[in-house]
């Protein structure tokens, strides 16, 4: 098989989940609150593309009226209570149906549902530790990118790393973020997270994912020289095949 047939099979047999060039809107969610994250986006610029077109057409029909051609004398300005009451109200009613969903889904993303496991995360200059405290063994390890000569054939350049976080579909995942150093940022785009790792602080959030595949990430906050080269790279499998993964890597440990 050529390399450029190996690299079809990988993309078309594997759940890829990373930006691709010129990409206008979001990857494909693959969490409930992603997908509640890319609903609220749809809804906001609904209300966002009403405001523009309606202020649009009563600039442009303000310029095209009264202008100095065709109003050479400035009539006087009245003041319109009514006018002012709708104008007044009219917004704050828009806020107030922006503002329903953006609460409950803030609520929903600080919600830990009773998780069925948990998974410490270390920010460092600049890799990533990762430690399963619900084993027995207490798996821990470290997550560097790889470098350009060590990728294999349909590996992403800059973004695939050398241990992936290897995680069960359909569970209740709890995450507790923290950093080493300086200030870090574990963000996942098609999972919804984006959590900062600070150091002496420990960060929570959670994550339920509703399919298999292979979610690309990166560091986003500005933690030094090579904050640009510290991707993350989580790989959600079925239970059964976590729990052979795990037994697989305990061995190797």
């Amino acid at each position: 098989m050529t390399s450029l047939n190996q690299l079809i099979f990988y993309r078309q047999n594997i759940f890829l989940d990373i930006s691709e060039p010129w990409q206008l809107g979001f990857q494909d969610p693959a969490t409930p609150i992603m997908e509640g994250i890319i609903n609220f986006h749809h809804d906001v610029m609904f209300y966002l593309i009403v405001i523009v077109i309606l202020t649009a057409w009563i600039v442009a029909r303000c310029i095209f009226f009264f202008n100095e051609d065709r109003h050479p004398n400035p009539e006087k300005f009245v003041h319109g209570t009514t006018l002012e009451i709708i104008w007044t109200i009219t917004p704050a009613l828009i806020l107030l149906m922006i503002a329903m969903p953006s609460f409950a889904l803030l609520y929903s993303m600080d919600e830990i549902i009773d998780p069925d496991m948990t998974i410490h995360i270390i920010g460092h200059q600049w890799y990533w530790s990762y430690t399963y405290p619900d084993t027995i063994e207490n798996l821990s390890y470290d997550s560097y990118m790889l470098e350009t000569n060590d990728l294999d054939v349909g590996q992403l350049r800059l973004l695939e790393v050398d241990n992936r976080v290897v995680v069960p579909t359909k569970t209740h995942i709890r995450l507790l973020v923290t950093s080493a150093d300086v200030l870090h940022c574990w963000a996942i785009p098609s999972l919804g997270v984006k959590m900062d790792a600070c150091p002496g602080r420990l960060n929570q959030t959670s994550m339920f994912i509703k399919r298999e595949g292979i979610f690309y990430g990166q560091c986003s906050e500005i933690c030094g020289i090579n904050h640009g080269f510290m991707p993350i790279v989580v790989e959600a499998v079925s239970v059964e095949n976590y729990v052979t993964w795990l037994n697989n890597k305990i061995e190797l440990e």
